[in-house]
């Protein structure tokens, strides 16, 4: 038998996780967008060039910057996502809370360290367009080690953490029941798509990932962050079981 958690640290404990969870979502969310307005990035995908993302970046640098910035703090919203999430459900297993929780930590170091490729982009882009096309050849190059080889590759590695972590969570939270078991299902199914799109991107980087593995999860945080702040944890009431337990009870 199931009940909410009325306790005061039960609710202030449901809360913080909701809100870390909203956080998490809303911040990757803008920051993709921005960075996706910033850089141009899907002429790449259109056969355009390293230049024409350059181009664009030097075209929108307050974007860039304020993306960056976004993902940076992202990584605390991660790493405080995950201490929480380890205090709720370390009861479960203690040492696949602690390994979920290393995968996360990860997740969010290799975050932080890809942003620097990010950052790398923006003074090669305005040397770019004060170079302009004369010096194509060697702002290419350079770009695509910056872009490919740090920034999105970082990115790729960080989303296998969060895929290798999340499928532990969702686990233990379907095992604790702290919210109703089909909501962690959802999770846990949804994050098994974005691992496999994960893996996809990091095999071969020119593979187009479809979407459709990734459109379960989107709004999934959003979803159970709501409703940790609105409704609490979900727990056993043990006084109901124990009723239950009795024929005529």
């Amino acid at each position: 038998m199931l009940s909410r958690d009325e306790t005061p640290s039960g609710r202030t404990i449901a809360s913080a996780l909701g809100a870390a969870f909203v956080f998490v979502f809303g911040a990757s969310l803008l920051s993709g967008v921005l960075r996706s307005s910033a850089d141009g990035s899907a002429v790449l995908a259109d056969g355009g060039s390293m230049t024409d993302v350059l181009a664009s970046i030097a075209e929108n640098l307050s974007l860039m910057r304020i993306s960056i910035l976004l993902d940076l703090a992202n990584t605390v919203g991660i790493i405080v996502l995950a201490v929480l999430l380890y205090i709720v459900l370390r009861r479960q297993n203690a040492v696949l809370a602690l390994v979920a929780f290393g995968w996360w930590l990860a997740e969010a170091v290799v975050l932080a360290v890809s942003r620097i490729g990010a950052f790398a982009l923006i003074p090669l882009s305005t040397e770019y367009a004060t170079a302009g096309a004369s010096q194509a050849a060697t702002f290419e190059v350079l770009g695509h080690i910056l872009y490919h080889g740090i920034d999105r590759t970082g990115f790729d590695i960080h989303m296998l953490f969060f895929c290798l972590g999340a499928v532990i969570w969702y686990a233990l939270m379907y095992r604790s029941g702290i919210v109703p078991r089909l909501i962690s299902l959802w999770g846990l199914g949804a994050v098994l798509l974005v691992t496999v799109g994960s893996m996809i991107a990091l095999y071969d980087s020119t593979i187009a990932v479809p979407i459709a593995l990734y459109v379960a999860y989107i709004p999934f945080e959003l979803f159970i962050g709501l409703w940790l702040i609105v409704k609490g944890f979900t727990v056993e009431d043990p006084q109901l079981a124990q009723r239950a337990a009795v024929p005529g009870a």
